[in-house]
């Protein structure tokens, strides 16, 4: 249906009331939130109101999945599946998300109408009309939810993909600041704004750093709300800490501002309490940062002959990474692979390529004096302007000069070098491909397999920097290889901020995420998916038995590193969904002050997101109030 149709089929019921009082407060301990089958689900005169009260449009959301079932052999049926593997594609659909759901826990699923905001008021007039009808809501950015909390079915979703202005800014202070902070470099960024768009605007146009993501396609205002990494989040800290100023729509209606002057307490809760929890963002102003010259990589694998081998070199490249990565210039990560195998995939901060090879010549050395290892595939130690990070076009022209060298002996040889970079190795970025759109929609190639799946386990826990001290590398040495039995486990240096410089720690000691991250030295994760997989569609469903068997293996995965660090927090949004004292692993003493500001700018719970604070006094669906 569009949207003509819409507001035809609704002009119909003009007699019927419009819009209900405000009613129902959550006072009593059984009340429950609307469906549409429930007799006092809004009249279509009164989502005709609303309509009537917004800027950008009220939209009946269709399920773009469903073609593939009903039609599947037809044109747009074979359209839809080009376009799925595009998350700008599933960025442009309020009834998609890239994670399509996971393993007896939830599947992705439409709402039932999409207020697709163009600014503030329009959120303000979505929530009042949620709140007084007594509606789940739901919030919808990059749709990048690995627990699914960007949809919900029988829900209102507001969905804030067109607020994607970027306004750069030389001297910003914050509102009602201007006795207390100095002027500084700043970034304002609507929220439904995507980090590869952030990135050209500040980075390869301008020259200058925001602290973000390391997935292009994830939306801003989540990431914030998370805490969030950063491929360089181990030089410049949490994105959170950056966080100057948000505007942000609260559970009465209003349209606040808050920052270290003004709604302080809230301000802090949005720098990392969760996200879709305290409000709904409308825009952020983040800090801008010096960049430096160089960005790099350091990328290969090494693999081991036997198990035994494996442990030992499991075992040196901890006491490798102790003593020359164990800083603010190596973020990134490292695998521990089934088939006896590191693959190391790192990025360095300020070094060139000659430095980056410095630093890693003794454990390069170590393995090439072995039998016992060799390296498998393609190796890479190189860096480049830090300004072309995220600058597609250069990375067309260059990421084979740094593939392959380039060769001394004239012009023929440098093409020659070219040519076998280009032919046995894969770009950088994919590319949306779609007619009209920007060359800056692109997104790694690392970070493709994301796009479309479906979840079968997923766990994360934070290691302490103590578990590096020479008496405890071989506890955790072993730890590594018995889970990397099971299942991959990968080291994430960068979701550590032991290691970051004094500054980046002090920073985010102002926000809300757990404590135990400024010890840890990095985030463990074991993950198992299946991808691209599509629920109830024949032939591409989720196997079901396999990814039971999966999350088995995650959960012995993990359990070897729990049995090290018992009481381990876990990052909010790269987490177990059955993570049982979720509390504490997410916030863990932060917690209490979390759900204080939540009961003071949230008391009836309109915003639920599953494993959010206080979604305790709620149904796993968010709709009865326990």
């Amino acid at each position: 249906m569009n949207r003509r149709q819409f507001l035809k089929g609704i002009g119909a019921a003009e007699l019927v009331a419009i819009l209900p009082s405000p009613k129902l407060a959550f006072t009593a301990s059984a009340f429950r939130r609307c469906r549409p089958s429930d007799p006092d689900w809004p009249s279509p005169a009164a989502w005709k109101e609303l309509q009537r009260s917004l800027s950008g449009d009220l939209i009946p959301v269709n399920f773009p999945l469903s073609v593939l079932k009903t039609a599947p052999d037809s044109p747009s049926a074979r359209a839809l599946y080009r376009h799925l593997s595009n998350p700008f594609y599933i960025r442009d659909q309020p009834g998609l998300t890239q994670t399509l759901g996971w393993l007896e826990a939830w599947t992705t699923s439409p709402s039932v109408y999409a207020v697709a905001a163009r600014n503030a008021h329009d959120v303000a007039s979505a929530v009042t009309f949620a709140r007084e009808n007594r509606l789940r809501l739901a919030i919808k950015g990059g749709g990048h939810s690995y627990q699914g909390t960007s949809n919900a079915p029988d829900s209102l979703l507001i969905w804030t993909r067109y607020l994607d202005d970027i306004t750069i800014h030389d001297a910003f202070v914050p509102q009602g600041c201007a006795a207390a902070l100095r002027p500084q470099p700043a970034v304002t960024i609507g929220a439904g704004t995507i980090w590869m768009q952030v990135y050209d605007a500040v980075t390869t146009r301008n020259g200058r750093y925001v602290q973000g993501g390391g997935c292009t396609t994830v939306g801003v205002a989540g990431l914030i709300q998370s805490g969030g990494f950063g491929s360089f989040s181990k030089h410049y800290g949490l994105a959170a800490a950056g966080l100057l100023e948000a505007e942000i729509v609260t559970a009465d209606g209003q349209i606040r501002i808050a920052n270290e002057c003004t709604n302080a307490d809230l301000f802090w809760a949005l720098k990392g309490g969760g996200g879709g929890t305290f409000g709904v963002m409308t825009r952020v102003t983040l800090r801008i940062r010096e960049l430096p010259e160089y960005f790099g990589i350091a990328s290969f694998t090494v693999r081991a002959t036997s198990e035994n081998a494996y442990k030992r070199l499991i075992r040196e490249f901890l006491s490798f990474y102790g003593e020359g990565l164990f800083n603010h210039c190596w973020g990134e990560q490292v695998s521990f692979n089934r088939n006896n195998s590191i693959a190391i995939n790192m990025v360095s901060y300020g070094l060139d390529s000659r430095q980056a090879e410095a630093v890693w010549q003794p454990f390069l050395g170590w393995v090439a004096r072995s039998r016992e290892y060799f390296f498998e595939g393609r190796r890479i130690i190189a860096s480049w302007p830090a300004r072309h990070m995220w600058d597609v076009s250069w990375w067309k022209k260059h990421w084979p000069e740094l593939i392959v060298p380039n060769p001394r002996g004239g012009r023929l040889l440098t093409l020659i070098s070219r040519l076998v970079g280009w032919l046995y190795e894969q770009p950088v970025f994919d590319i949306d491909e779609r007619p009209g759109a920007s060359p800056q929609h692109a997104w790694w190639v690392a970070d493709a397999s994301q796009v479309g799946w479906f979840i079968w386990g997923f766990d994360s826990l934070w290691l302490p920097s103590s578990l590096l001290a020479s008496e405890a590398q071989a506890h955790l040495a072993d730890a590594l290889f018995a889970g990397s039995r099971y299942s991959t486990l990968s080291l994430h240096f960068n979701k550590g901020l032991a290691g970051a410089p004094a500054e980046a720690i002090a920073e985010a000691h102002n926000t809300a995420i757990n404590p135990q991250v400024f010890s840890a030295f990095a985030l463990a994760i074991a993950a198992e998916a299946q991808g691209p997989a599509y629920p109830g569609i024949g032939g591409h469903e989720p196997a079901i038995s396999q990814g039971r068997i999966a999350a088995q293996h995650v959960n012995s995965c993990m359990s070897r590193l729990r049995a090290l660090v018992p009481q381990a927090g876990s990052y909010v949004s790269e987490s177990d969904y059955f993570e049982k004292d979720w509390q504490r692993s997410y916030w863990g003493s932060n917690y209490a002050r979390l759900a204080e500001i939540k009961r003071k700018y949230d008391p009836e719970g309109l915003f639920f997101v599953h494993n959010g604070v206080g979604s305790e006094r709620w149904s796993t669906d968010g709709f009865t109030r326990r």
